[in-house]
């Protein structure tokens, strides 16, 4: 019996032969059809297929349920050469299923897509950074689409669109959730996508067609170069599910999508309880242990060893028993704080523990209907407060009416809890100026050694947040009309210095008044914006 594959290498899908070739960094999928019928094949049967790449190293690559007697799975590497494999069911007696034999002729990737040519992404070298396998430097602009797989996001030509948008602005990550969705209960008709809902509603089993609609949109995002950073569920379904369920929801998601150069992220507010609990201590205790061996069981069942994290209350280090199962710290730094807050998190999530990446996951989104309605201003404040003090390397926007898919006939609504967060419509909210403002910003940020640079507030006396690359030769400081003091002795050599306008993304010189062996900058008076937030950029010759 020879297997069959299915090349998913753009928007379009091909068929070929049992051997064939792929680029390397792109997925391939290989089709096996179980010899007998199951009662119960996603809960009764499990298929492995354990490859080995040229170099000798071998991967347990998890197989999906694809409805029927189909089974499916995916495989990626960068490693060019012949892969082999033979599959491992744990009915051994099934001859569809176990003991299947092929290969994947894997040849050099010859396009322009950066995830395919520069490789998924890891932690960099130093730590404090990400980049690509090949060593490349990642900056990490998300956006926030917690509903983008729900059907209110029209596929192809809504999802497409805010795609191309967010490709065209620079953003590089998006975030999204496989499903199991915040403020609504489960099995809640706001949560149905082009496939129904992911789940049965006893939790029987899962629904391959909910995901087999997913494909094409997660599929979509990588054919664009964006990174889905997918939440396998919000925290608070894991009771609901139960531990078990959890982990097999996780597999089928490994299963489906870990060949893409993907990030993890376990859950959203991983350890709060739902919205109406009436013993929120108990249950947060139990969210997060239960949510720790859902987290070590992603870790040792994902072969590519994706980025993994989880967007949490506050601290997603604080989320689980034992931190050290997470690649970086995602924080959430909160809607209606100021944005200084936001700059003393991120600095206490740089001084903790071992050396990680710090990501703000969840901040200030632009047109959120909270008191009072946030605006562009605070999201750009929340990105230079955060992103100077959590050492450059990148930060996530969010937009109110995008991230839940709001329609101008049909906002998303009230959560459990009470709150109705805004109707601006998705369309409306794609083109708020905050996403423009960011996307200056990482233009240029890009013009700059931005991934040489670590957190340093007290570099600039007077400023909100402040980073200094380990050159000393190139200094970002963020402030709110104060003027900056800085010491002659923080950058080595002769100065150049300009001021960056954050809403304008235009610069313009900066000239400094000398005072007691250092530079004072005072910044001009007013921005594009006719508001007071400026960051100084001072570089050494």
């Amino acid at each position: 019996m020879f297997p069959i594959l299915i090349l998913l290498l753009t928007s379009t899908t091909f068929v070929s032969p049992a051997a064939a070739a792929v680029e390397t960094n792109r997925m391939v999928e290989i089709s096996i059809e179980s010899a007998a019928s199951s009662p119960d094949p996603f809960r009764d049967v499990d298929v492995d297929a354990v490859f080995t790449d040229p170099t000798g190293l071998q991967r347990r690559v998890p197989g999906f349920w694809s409805g029927g007697r189909t089974w499916r799975f995916r495989y990626a590497s960068p490693v060019a050469g012949t892969h082999r494999y033979r599959t491992e069911c744990s009915d051994s007696t099934n001859r569809g299923l176990h003991g299947v034999r092929g290969e994947v002729r894997v040849t050099p990737y010859s396009g322009q897509n950066p995830l395919y040519r520069h490789g998924s992404i890891r932690v960099a070298e130093d730590q404090r950074h990400f980049a690509h396998t090949d060593g490349t430097p990642f900056f990490w602009l998300g956006d926030t689409w917690w509903m983008g797989l729900a059907k209110r996001l029209r596929w192809p030509e809504d999802f497409q669109q805010l795609a191309a948008d967010r490709k065209d602005k620079g953003f590089t990550v998006i975030q999204i959730v496989a499903g199991l969705y915040p403020d609504m209960p489960a099995f809640d008709e706001r949560g149905l996508g082009d496939g129904g809902l992911p789940w049965e509603k006893s939790y029987a089993r899962i629904r391959p067609e909910y995901f087999d609609a997913a494909d094409r949109r997660i599929l979509h995002l990588v054919d664009q170069g964006l990174v889905p950073c997918i939440l396998g569920a919000w925290g608070y379904h894991l009771p609901w599910l139960g531990q078990e369920n959890m982990k097999r929801h996780w597999r089928y998601i490994i299963a489906r999508w870990g060949a893409l150069p993907v990030v993890w992220a376990a859950a959203g507010e991983q350890a709060m309880p739902w919205y109406l609990s009436g013993n929120k201590e108990a249950e947060t205790e139990q969210l997060r242990r239960e949510w720790t061996s859902v987290i070590r069981y992603i870790r040792q069942s994902d072969p590519f060893q994706r980025l993994l994290t989880t967007h949490p209350r506050r601290n997603a280090r604080d989320e689980v028993i034992d931190p050290e199962l997470l690649d970086f710290e995602m924080q959430q730094t909160g809607h209606g704080h100021s944005a200084d807050k936001h700059a003393a998190s991120a600095w206490e999530a740089w001084q903790r523990g071992s050396k990680v990446p710090v990501i703000s996951g969840e901040s200030r989104y632009e047109a959120l209907e909270v008191k009072p309605k946030l605006n562009a201003r605070e999201a750009r404040e929340a990105f230079w407060a955060h992103l100077l003090n959590s050492g450059v390397s990148g930060h996530t926007y969010g937009a109110n009416g995008v991230w839940q898919v709001n329609l101008p006939d049909q906002r998303f609504g009230k959560s459990p809890g009470g709150h109705d967060w805004g109707g601006t419509p998705w369309r409306e909210a794609m083109q708020l100026p905050g996403s423009t403002q960011l996307s200056h910003a990482k233009r240029f940020l890009l013009t700059l050694p931005w991934y040489e640079f670590e957190a340093d507030p007290a570099a600039a006396e007077g400023a909100m947040s402040a980073a200094v690359t380990r050159n000393r030769k190139v200094l970002l400081a963020f402030t709110l009309q104060k003027a900056l003091r800085i010491s002659t002795q923080r950058i080595i050599g002769q100065w150049t210095a300009r001021w960056f306008d954050p809403v304008s993304g235009k610069t313009q010189p900066a000239e400094g008044v000398s005072a007691d062996g250092a530079r004072l900058f005072s910044p001009p008076a007013k921005n594009a914006a006719g508001e007071e937030d400026w960051v100084l950029l001072v570089e050494g010759r």
